[in-house]
């Protein structure tokens, strides 16, 4: 009697085992549940389905409350490792899961490529803010490049002028600028990209400190190229 009731006990403790690790899966939205393994290919990353986040392994998990968790070790890449857990928030729109945190970096998204019960394969995508950074990048190259396309052989021949939009309030900066380009229509680009950065911070909530940049007193030709003096 005492061996059947041992081995009764032996049975139900292996099958409540076996029940506790089990992979809980929400046929409605696979992407809820935690996501492990990653393995890296170019521009993809494959997650396996994990129980729950690893103690000392990177993995992410979605919820159906729109919380989203990470298990990383940040950006250091020297053991030993130390892993911690970063919480945020996310949206799910048709393939784009779209991810905030108050860790760097605070937004980003990624792009599903293929989900299945047991796997998720991702794709690093620019957000809505990274694509109207980029086009600022842009503006400021193409006012760069008309100013270093000119030699500079005459400090008298040259100039300066205020661009860009601390979010605090004032210029980024001063850029010089020859005098013999078409001026108005070079003042007018800065203009354009003052105010597009300007939008840029308000929309995003971006925030700078409110030191002044300091004012240039001149520009002066060195080796051919316009440099600002203080």
């Amino acid at each position: 009697m005492k061996l059947r009731i041992i081995l009764f006990v032996c049975i139900a403790t292996t099958l409540f085992s076996c029940e506790s690790n089990e992979i809980e899966i929400d046929t409605n939205n696979l992407l809820y549940g935690s996501w492990v393994s990653p393995e890296y290919d170019s521009e993809t990353t494959t997650f396996k389905r994990g129980a729950n986040l690893p103690k000392e392994a990177y993995g992410v998990s979605f919820n159906k409350e729109g919380v989203f968790k990470e298990k990383t070790s940040g950006w250091c890449g020297t053991p030993p490792l130390t892993f911690f857990e970063i919480e945020g928030t996310f949206q799910l729109e048709n393939t784009l899961i779209s991810i905030s945190t108050h860790s760097y970096p605070t937004n980003y998204a990624w792009r599903i490529i293929s989900l299945t019960k047991e796997e998720l394969v991702i794709k690093r995508e620019l957000t809505q803010q990274e694509i109207e950074h980029s086009a600022l990048i842009d503006l400021y190259v193409e006012i760069e490049n008309l100013t270093y396309a000119e030699s500079c052989l005459n400090d008298l021949d040259w100039t300066f002028a205020p661009y860009g939009a601390k979010a605090c309030g004032g210029p980024k900066g001063y850029i010089p600028y020859s005098k013999s380009i078409d001026t108005v229509s070079f003042l007018q680009k800065i203009e354009k990209y003052t105010e597009a950065e300007k939008e840029y911070n308000i929309k995003w909530g971006i925030i700078s400190d409110c030191s002044l940049a300091a004012s240039p007193k001149s520009v002066e030709c060195q080796n051919g190229y316009p440099t600002l003096i203080y």
